[in-house]
């Protein structure tokens, strides 16, 4: 079975607030005789499902293109969480084994939400969290809400206890539908340059 977890790409599809948003412009159309349909289209690099680089909050990070490729495939696990708003812990996923996932995805409730509209409260990480889910050799921490730290933090700790514990991120999942369990993850973010995050096209198979 595979399920796609990524979500689509439109003028639509909501962005951070203040963010640029996709636009799409046809540049040739067959409908007008050109001899291709010839798009270009503008947005924020952090567009729907997206994988932070580390350049995103470190001034030496990584861009996307230096980003490890191995992190973003692999054996990983679906856990749903109740908790619609507020930081997450260990104790609200000690009663999953983990155990060989290398990668975690967690699914709450913004799953639901259809693209267009923004989640006025999520669930996000913890320092925490973070730091025993690296203990416990997770490379990988994926979740539906659009960041890893809450709404109005400005000091993002949650972003660079990432990068301590060299563990990748990916946002805004679509978890709709899909069964907690284990999974093969693909979610390869693009090989750009200087920027500071990717769109990915995020697909789980069962195992």
């Amino acid at each position: 079975m595979l399920y796609d977890i990524t979500r689509t790409i439109s003028p639509e599809l909501c962005v951070w607030p203040g963010d640029t948003p996709f636009t799409l412009t046809h540049v040739m159309r067959l409908a007008n005789g050109d001899s291709v349909n010839l798009t270009t289209f503008t947005t924020t690099a952090h567009l729907g499902t997206h994988a932070d680089a580390y350049y995103h909050y470190e001034a030496g990070g990584a861009h996307p293109a230096g980003m490890p490729l191995d992190a973003y495939i692999g054996p990983a696990r679906v856990v749903t969480v109740g908790q619609q708003d507020g930081p997450l812990f260990p104790a609200d996923f000690s009663h999953v084994d983990l155990s060989g996932a290398e990668r975690l995805l967690i699914h709450s409730q913004v799953s639901d939400l259809p693209d267009h509209q923004w989640p006025e409260c999520f669930p996000y990480l913890s320092v925490e969290l973070i730091a025993w889910l690296g203990g416990l050799g997770i490379r990988l921490i994926g979740l539906d809400s659009p960041s890893v730290d809450a709404f109005t933090s400005t000091d993002l700790p949650c972003h660079h206890a990432l990068n301590r514990h060299k563990i990748v991120n990916i946002e805004m999942l679509q978890l709709r539908g899909v069964p907690d369990g284990a999974y093969e993850l693909v979610a390869l973010p693009l090989k750009l340059d200087g920027a500071c995050g990717s769109p990915v096209r995020a697909v789980l198979r069962s195992r």
